[in-house]
């Protein structure tokens, strides 16, 4: 752990995130240190700061940064450096609700819509949450966060994510509960009407029951009765609003199995102050392996190591046959060098 992080580390004692407000916190030295390390192109010294300071602290620096130098922080950070660190810093320097904005709308520009990006964050957060991400996307870029979904989804899977945005709590009955989602999908054609209102209007302790209820009834889990009963990105849709009904922390671990860059600084850089060390725990258990570990070993091939072993048996044929040999080595790994020192500074520590 980073001696300049402990002051921080013990004051904030008891949170779930791994960064935290830093004791000794002085915005203008902060801000006099970034503009040497810009100029300098300096990496290190830009993340061992950024990565050390809350979201709050953050926007106090860049605020600074600002009057000293009459420049954007982010302008800078842009000019110096490139790739995946900077998208990474550039994530630390918006607020919380900027970036869940701005992974929004990442999810639906381009070709195609990033379906499992946009579950993501309708899953994980809470009405008021939305709420709040929903303003903060009409500020940043002017658009209707429901418009734009409903125009990014279609059939069954926009009802979904529209009733997601504006989930609510509303008090039910485990058994109606349970008998409702047991008949709509005890039908010919399997309908998905009452699992998105029911899904979507209860918290997650009543869910819980009338999931284990149904999984008593149906005599299997209710991820393999999603997974028989409908089809498409309704059924990508309804499973993983279980699965964060079920245990959020597990499910962001499995994100993370992913090790895509996006999506990894995605869910890091979300939930660093909120509740990292429990996703850190969830993907302990999940793997075997810390994320600390993770990281520093991550492929970007999701076969890896099979793949290599894929590779090897494919040498030794073409070797066998006189052919042309093929490359047995591995490739570079997903993170390394500053990013990778950045992602595991976010990450805090082994567990």
């Amino acid at each position: 752990m980073d001696m300049e992080y402990l002051p921080s580390y013990e004051m904030s004692w008891g949170t779930l995130g791994t960064v935290r407000p830093f004791l000794n916190f002085h915005a203008k030295r902060d801000a006099l240190n970034i503009q040497t390390a810009l100029k300098q192109k300096d990496a290190p010294t830009l993340i061992k700061i950024l990565t050390n300071r809350s979201n709050a602290q953050r926007q106090i620096i860049a605020q600074v940064f600002k009057t000293i130098t009459e420049k954007e922080l982010s302008s800078g950070l842009k000019k110096a450096l490139s790739g995946e660190l900077e998208n990474l810093l550039l994530a630390l320097l918006m607020t919380p609700l900027q970036f869940e904005a701005y992974r929004l709308r990442q999810s639906m520009e381009g070709i195609g819509t990033d379906e499992e990006g946009l579950l993501e964050i309708l899953c994980t957060r809470s009405p008021k949450a939305l709420a709040n991400i929903t303003s903060t996307y009409k500020e940043q870029y002017n658009k209707d966060l429901e418009t734009d979904l409903k125009g990014e989804t279609s059939g069954d899977f926009a009802k979904l994510v529209l009733a997601l945005l504006k989930k609510k709590k509303v008090v039910g009955m485990v058994q109606r509960d349970t008998e409702a989602l047991a008949e709509a999908i005890n039908q010919a054609k399997a309908d998905p009407g009452p699992w998105i209102t029911i899904l979507t209007t209860r918290d997650a302790e009543h869910l819980n029951k009338v999931f284990v209820n149904l999984e008593s009834e149906k005599q299997e889990t209710v991820d393999k009765a999603i997974e028989k009963a409908f089809s498409g990105d309704v059924r990508l849709g309804l499973k993983t609003l279980v699965r964060c009904i079920q245990s959020p922390n597990l499910y962001l671990a499995q994100r993370l199995e992913t090790m895509k860059a996006a999506i990894v600084q995605g869910v890091m850089v979300s939930h660093s102050e909120e509740d990292l060390l429990c996703v850190r725990v969830a993907y302990l258990r999940q793997t075997g392996t810390s994320l600390y570990t993770a990281l520093q070993v991550a492929f970007p091939s999701p076969g890896w190591p099979f793949g290599k072993f894929w590779a090897e048996l494919e040498y030794a044929y073409f070797s066998r046959h006189h052919y042309t040999t093929v490359c047995t080595h591995p490739p570079d790994k997903q993170f390394k060098g500053d990013h990778l020192q950045a992602l595991l500074a976010i990450c805090r520590s082994e567990d």
